[in-house]
């Protein structure tokens, strides 16, 4: 899979993520939460504290709590968040994508400023018009 599918959603799709990572990046929870779909999960198997969530109510409402401990300046300031695409494949109302992210915060339980490069496992619907993520599944890749 690299970029497939027509142009105009592949950009309506990076537009997503990267209102996603603005969203983070300013702490915005009604622009975040716009990017999800009503009945959306997000898995984060290797944050043993967030876990995952179905729904997005509770996506929103877990996210929301998170942001208050994951920034820098012990939570005073947003963490830093940029997400690229990797790949995007358009099917129809459809899609899947990859997503790497560089985030840096302060850790929660040590205070100490960590440097994280993730990947994004996306799966996403048009839905009344919008590109919406309809499942995410987050993987560290490094930290440091």
């Amino acid at each position: 899979m690299s970029f497939t599918g027509p142009l105009e959603d592949r950009i309506l799709i990076r537009e997503l993520i990267e209102t996603y990572a603005h969203g983070v990046m300013t702490r915005d929870a009604a622009l975040w939460a716009g990017t999800w779909a009503d009945d959306a999960s997000w898995a984060l198997p290797e944050w043993p504290d967030l876990g995952g969530f179905e729904g997005k109510a509770a996506i929103v409402a877990g996210w929301v709590e998170s942001m208050k401990a994951y920034g820098l300046d012990h939570g005073a300031k947003p963490m830093v968040y940029v997400a690229t695409p990797g790949s995007i494949a358009v099917d129809g109302d459809r899609a899947s994508a990859v997503a790497y992210t560089s985030e840096i915060f302060d850790d929660p339980a040590t205070g100490e400023t960590r440097r994280v490069r993730g990947r994004y496992e996306d799966e996403l619907a048009r839905i009344d018009g919008r590109w919406l993520f309809t499942r995410r599944v987050y993987r560290i890749m490094h930290i440091a």
